[in-house]
């Protein structure tokens, strides 16, 4: 995720990531800047339209642009609310992982090293998990397993990681309350934290996994396309060749709209705008570490 003033005007005008969405869409731009000089060619030099009585005129894509905006706010408005979502998750994330630890740390003695250590690695490894199960797989490389398990060969069996290591949670808890290193009330109180986990993540997933409805997106898309192809045709007789900038630097907003929805309506992926799962990841381990150990 970016990090950005955004009282410093000049920079985020001129900043970097504009370079890389104009990367991204120049192709687009360079074909309009194409079509459209060909197009006014053929209106002004061949034809010589603009000396006939038949003017077109930008009417209708005035009227066409209002609607194309109202889609236009309600695909980004969508994206956002998405994005955010998926922020408000992980923040809740972050509460119930120090919730768990500082009832954990408050429950087992400051004696017990093993079993804090287990549960500092266990709890670690689950957010880490979890946020490599939303990219799509899990990297065994940052899970820190306890000494006593082969945690990583046991979790190759199982599809879903974040969910055998929230269940070995559940059996250690359970497993103290048997052996009555916790009371029934300790019991109740660990399992609304580890059940909180795994609704964070089930919310997550449905995010993820829920993408907005190809009609609309679609339609949207068309729209945009329709647009800006028959624009030229609204502008050539009254802007000259002065229609190939209008032309793309319209092209180059709406598009550019269009692309940031797409970038931010998947939040938990590697883009530049998408959420900085890997520093809330660190961050839930060092606090979790400071808690317990």
């Amino acid at each position: 995720m970016v990090m950005y003033n955004p009282k410093q005007w000049f920079s985020l005008i001129f900043h970097a990531y504009s370079r890389r969405v104009m990367r991204t869409l120049m192709p687009a731009l360079i074909f309009m800047a194409v079509y459209t000089s060909i197009t006014c060619y053929i209106f002004i030099d061949y034809l010589e339209l603009h000396k006939s009585e038949f003017q077109p005129t930008v009417s209708m894509h005035s009227l066409l642009g209002i609607v194309l905006g109202l889609f236009l706010v309600f695909r980004t408005n969508t994206a956002y609310d998405r994005w955010w979502e998926g922020r408000r998750l992980w923040g809740g994330m972050v509460n119930s992982t120090r919730n768990f630890a500082l009832k954990i740390s408050a429950y087992i003695s400051k004696e017990n090293h093993e079993e804090r250590d287990w549960f500092f690695k266990m709890i670690s490894n689950f957010v880490f998990a979890a946020k490599e199960s939303l990219r799509g797989g899990v990297q065994f490389a940052e899970l820190d397993p306890p000494p006593d398990e082969s945690l990583i060969n046991d979790l190759k069996k199982y599809k879903h990681k974040p969910n055998r290591i929230a269940a070995l949670m559940y059996q250690k808890v359970n497993e103290l309350y048997i052996q009555k290193k916790l009371s029934g009330d300790h019991l109740i109180n660990l399992d609304k934290e580890l059940k909180d986990f795994i609704d964070i993540l089930g919310a997550c997933e449905r995010i993820k996994y829920t993408p907005i409805p190809y009609s609309y997106m679609m339609y949207v898309k068309k729209f945009i396309f329709i647009y800006i192809i028959t624009l030229p045709f609204g502008f050539v007789t009254q802007s000259g060749y002065m229609t190939i900038p209008i032309v793309v630097l319209v092209s180059f907003v709406l598009l550019s709209v269009e692309l940031i929805a797409e970038e931010i309506e998947d939040p938990f992926g590697r883009d530049i705008n998408d959420l900085p799962l890997d520093e809330l990841a660190g961050k839930i381990r060092d606090n979790v570490r400071e808690i317990l150990l």
